[in-house]
């Protein structure tokens, strides 16, 4: 496993079971703070409901009643954080909302075992601690010192950790990164609705559109969708170069237009892909012919 930084934020990359490179940002310590501010919100309303039902009902002693209130904060937070992280896959309300969630830190799927250590830890080190303070009488200055020290450590632990892990993570083995909503992005083939009615600028051959396959077409179109390269921009321009060069393309691309000139190539290289697709041929990348002369020499 490895870390970096990227645009400001913690980067972790790892190699799971199936070798394929993951790489995920660590959750910000706000993000996490504000996820769990929203967990303890619901988890106060659902121990508020509880305790008014107990008392309205009368159904237990009054012995027993102060007793169970007293222990509803464990019996509630318990199996909210540790049944939501396992039903939702690392995330409870609170991180669903903010986005963000647990993972296995070595890439394997999130366990039971983990995820109840992890919230059982998050008794000790904040809830337990938290409820002796509040509780009026019960400890002594010196006691009530230790705690607030004890609670001061647990909140110094992640800001000092690079993996920003509280102990309860680092006993799991667990990680809180961001959990970025998907989506759809949209079709490069598709025209522009200014463009949609107006005839090409640019016109490709058959012979134009043989020399590249579908590598470098995703590769263009990674580039294509990065919003910080303009039509002004130096990368674009040194591709339109590299790309009219390469397919010998003979009319002029003139400056300014070199954007335009890579939109209109994309979707005329991907339509051409396509159809020969449908004959089947796949045209992996640029070196496909040379690849299947070779293949004919060993034949």
């Amino acid at each position: 496993m490895s870390q970096s930084v990227t645009d400001g934020k913690r980067v972790e990359q790892f190699i799971p079971p199936e070798g394929v490179p993951i790489t995920f940002a660590i959750a910000a310590l706000a993000t996490r703070f504000g996820a769990q501010f929203l967990d303890i919100l619901f988890t106060g309303i659902l121990i508020f409901i509880c305790s008014f039902v107990i008392a309205f009902t009368g159904i237990l002693p009054a012995s027993a009643e102060t007793m169970l209130i007293v222990l509803l904060g464990f019996l509630v937070r318990t199996p909210y954080y540790i049944l939501s992280e396992l039903i939702w896959n690392g995330r409870t309300p609170g991180k669903r909302i903010t986005g963000i969630r647990v993972i296995n830190m070595d890439g394997r799927r999130l366990t039971p075992h983990q995820v109840t250590g992890r919230n059982l830890m998050k008794e000790v080190e904040i809830f337990a601690p938290m409820t002796l303070l509040a509780s009026v009488g019960i400890q002594s200055a010196w006691e009530n010192g230790l705690t607030g020290l004890w609670l001061l450590t647990v909140v110094i632990v992640p800001l000092g950790n690079r993996r920003r892990q509280r102990l309860g993570d680092m006993i799991a083995g667990t990680l809180v990164v961001d959990n970025p909503r998907s989506v759809l992005l949209s079709d490069l083939a598709l025209p522009a609705p200014s463009a949609a009615s107006s005839q090409a600028a640019f016109d490709f051959l058959p012979e134009h559109l043989d020399v590249y396959g579908k590598y470098e077409l995703q590769t263009l179109e990674d580039v294509l969708r990065d919003a910080t390269k303009t039509s002004n921009h130096k990368e674009i321009a040194q591709i339109a170069r590299t790309i009219t060069r390469r397919i010998q393309y003979e009319d002029t691309v003139k400056p300014g237009q070199e954007l335009l000139f890579l939109n209109e190539f994309y979707r005329a290289q991907r339509e051409h892909l396509e159809s020969l697709k449908l004959f089947g041929t796949v045209r992996e990348n640029k070196f496909h012919e040379h690849a299947r002369a070779e293949a004919k020499k060993l034949v």
